[in-house]
């Protein structure tokens, strides 16, 4: 016997869509300003103030490159 099991895809509205592009984009490093105008968000502090969540590391990531500048280390870029 064979049985049609459907499944069902969880519907998903467009701005979801959008905030998991945002996510996305930080996650990868994407710089935030570029981030803020894929997104039309008119000022930074709107881009910053919504994803910030998900770059939680950021201010650890700024000391190591901030202290590799100043012991000489140098940066890849």
């Amino acid at each position: 016997m064979i049985t049609n099991k459907i499944k069902r895809i969880p519907r998903i509205r467009f701005h979801d869509l959008r905030h998991t592009h945002a996510t996305l984009l930080l996650k990868a490093g994407i710089h935030h300003k570029i981030v803020q105008e894929r997104l039309g968000h008119s000022f930074i502090n709107v881009t910053l103030d919504t994803y910030s969540h998900v770059l939680p590391n950021l201010q650890e990531a700024v000391l190591n490159i901030i202290g590799d500048s100043i012991l000489g280390n140098q940066i890849e870029d």
